[in-house]
């Protein structure tokens, strides 16, 4: 079943996204996001697999952000926010989705049939998200290759 898509943004469209924005700046989120976005760059379906265990130190990290990128990219799938209004300015959940990207396939069949199914779709319906995606990938990229 194809999901509904709005065409337009309205007012309960900025409700949300300002909302959403909220929710990023909360401590804990902030801490998560952080911890992710600076430490989480894997080479590795074993990179992967390693922080999901729940001994890892940035296992609750991957999986508040995790999380809150699937809900925030839920809201679009499902039509309550429009996916274009919503990416400008809550595209940072594309940049942990094009980390984990490479090794997708196989993580889905070892730990989770489902792992940022809202992301890939966001990634796939919007020409925002494409856009944000092949920016994330050479940042990505970039990044890996001054480690």
């Amino acid at each position: 079943m194809p999901a509904y898509k709005k065409d337009f943004a309205d007012h309960h469209d900025a409700e949300l996204t300002l909302k959403l924005y909220e929710l990023r700046r909360e401590p804990v989120m902030r801490e998560a996001r952080n911890a992710i976005n600076t430490q989480f760059f894997p080479k590795s379906l074993d990179d992967v697999l390693t922080v999901t265990k729940t001994d890892h130190p940035l296992n609750a990290a991957f999986r508040q952000v995790g999380s809150y990128w699937e809900m925030t990219y839920a809201l679009a799938k499902h039509g309550v926010v429009q996916p274009e209004f919503m990416l400008e300015s809550c595209s940072e959940g594309l940049y942990l989705y094009v980390r984990v990207l490479p090794f997708l396939a196989e993580v889905r069949e070892v730990y989770n049939p489902d792992l940022f199914r809202n992301a890939e779709w966001i990634a796939d319906s919007c020409d925002l998200a494409r856009a944000r995606v092949a920016f994330f990938t050479k940042r990505v990229q970039s990044t890996m290759a001054a480690r």
